[in-house]
């Protein structure tokens, strides 16, 4: 029998990257998915892969910084498939390395807004349903940047914390109700997140450059999506019946040293 035969999930940031990665191998292991992004071409994309082997998905363009948005995602899977068995928050978005002084308010907004808020409202939406029945999991993508203050700026790093912290809060709070919550911290992946940074015009490039780079030279390399998809997979299977409340690096040994 398949890892997840049945289950109904729900899956953010599907288009590219980890998500795709995560929406694939589901389908793959019997999942009904429910597969939300910003960009429509990606998902239309997705949708054929999936289908064309079998798999059933759903597709709902989503942006996480939108309540209704993200009310319409969780409603989808319930229209579609009756009820959701599984969240992923997977969608997030990078900030430009800045310091705190550097920060400004349009960059803090939008990433707090993407990485912390539309997460917290996506499990305040699936909570509902997963109590009801008193079955679920959920899944955050944070990163090591939100157990180390240097793999970003300040914005990205407070918010990867706070996503762990609301992880750890879920997870306990709800430990005697059958949903868990757990997050996983990849560190460096090949995935288009950082394509959206311009290195070359960082706000505090000679900063970054004593202060983060050093310690990037230590990745021992970057994670294939897949890598990290099936750590999502146990965390969501009954294999990983007894993981709740933790967060799983996943970085290849980089924050060993």
């Amino acid at each position: 029998m398949k890892k997840l035969e049945n289950k109904i999930v729900v899956v953010t940031g599907a288009g590219a990257g980890l998500g795709k990665a995560i929406a694939t191998l589901f389908a793959a292991n019997g999942a009904k998915v429910v597969a939300a992004d910003i960009d429509e071409a990606a998902l239309s994309v997705l949708e054929k892969e999936i289908t064309a082997v079998g798999g059933i998905v759903k597709t709902v363009k989503a942006n996480m910084g939108i309540n209704v948005d993200i009310d319409a995602m969780v409603q989808t899977a319930v229209d579609n498939y009756g009820t959701v068995d599984i969240l992923v928050n997977n969608a997030g978005v990078m900030d430009d390395f800045s310091p705190v002084a550097d920060v400004t308010d349009v960059m803090w907004d939008r990433v707090m807004k993407i990485n912390v808020d539309g997460p917290f409202r996506a499990m305040r939406a699936v909570l509902k349903i997963m109590l009801a029945k008193n079955t679920g999991s959920i899944i955050n993508i944070a990163s090591v940047g939100g157990l180390y203050g240097a793999r970003a700026g300040a914005a990205y790093t407070a918010s990867k914390h706070a996503l762990i912290g609301l992880t750890k809060n879920t997870g306990y709070m709800y430990a005697k109700t059958g949903v868990r919550c757990n997050a996983i911290a990849p560190g460096a992946m090949n995935t288009n997140i950082a394509s959206t940074i311009d290195f070359a015009h960082l706000p505090a490039l000679a900063l970054v450059n004593e202060r983060i780079m050093p310690g990037m030279a230590l990745n021992p390399r970057a994670s294939e999506p897949v890598e990290v998809a099936n750590i999502a997979l146990f965390l969501a299977s009954d294999d990983a019946s007894f993981v709740n409340a933790a967060t799983i690096t996943a970085d290849g040994g980089w924050t060993a040293y």
